[in-house]
C-alpha cells in the first residue's frame, strides 16, 4: 500500500496521516497490497479541498470533498470511493480480473455460465462518431471546445502529434489527457 499525500497552503500532521492510513488499510479488502493512494489537501479561503485517488493496475477511482474540516472531507472523499467500488463491483470483475472460467476480485470467486456472462450491462454505447482530428496547440483546443459548448475535446497536439483530451474541471481549469506509451 503506497499513500502518497500533497498538500498547498496547510500543513499535515502526523495524527492526520496515521488515521488515513488506518482507514485506508479498510480498503485493502477491494484491492490487495497493489494499489496507490493518492490525497491532496488544499486550503482555500475558510475551506478544506481534499482529492483522493485511489489508482490499480486495471482503474483509478477518484473523489473530491470540500469542508471545514480535513478529517470530515477525507472521510466524506472514502465514502464515494466505497460507493464507487461496491457499485460497480460486478462490472469490474468482469472486465478486469477473468481467470480460467471465474473471474478474479482480489480473493472472491464467481463462477461464469457456459456463455461466460455475469450479468447484462447496464450502460449501453448508444451512438459511435467519427470526426477529423486536426493538429492545434492546448489553447486552441481549448477555444474549440468552448465553441462547441462541451466539457471536453479530443485533438492532435501539434507539439508531440499524440491523441490528447483537454477538459474543463469542477473548478473551472482545464486539464489534458495524454496517453502513455
Amino acid at each position: 500500500m503506497n499513500i502518497i499525500f500533497t498538500s498547498k497552503k496547510i500543513d499535515l500532521s502526523t495524527k492526520f496521516k496515521d488515521k488515513v492510513d488506518k482507514k485506508l488499510s479498510k480498503l485493502q479488502k477491494f484491492f490487495g497490497d497493489d494499489v496507490a493512494y493518492y490525497i491532496r489537501v488544499n486550503s482555500v479561503k475558510d475551506f478544506i479541498v481534499l482529492e483522493l485517488t485511489v489508482k490499480t493496475n486495471q482503474i483509478i477511482f477518484r473523489s473530491e470533498r470540500t469542508s471545514t474540516d480535513k478529517y470530515q472531507a477525507f472521510d466524506d472523499a472514502l465514502d464515494i470511493i466505497v460507493r464507487q467500488i461496491k457499485k460497480n463491483k460486478s462490472k469490474l470483475e468482469k472486465r478486469f480480473y477473468k481467470v480460467d472460467n471465474s473471474i478474479r476480485f482480489n480473493t472472491e470467486y464467481i463462477k461464469l455460465d457456459e456463455n461466460n456472462n455475469i450479468e447484462e450491462d447496464i450502460h449501453k454505447v448508444v451512438r459511435y462518431k467519427k470526426f477529423f482530428v486536426k493538429p492545434m496547440d492546448s489553447e486552441e483546443a481549448i477555444l474549440q471546445m468552448e465553441l462547441l459548448g462541451h466539457s471536453f475535446f479530443m485533438f492532435r497536439n501539434s507539439s508531440n502529434n499524440q491523441i490528447n483530451v483537454v477538459y474543463k474541471r469542477k473548478d473551472g481549469d482545464y486539464a489534458i489527457l495524454e496517453s502513455e506509451v
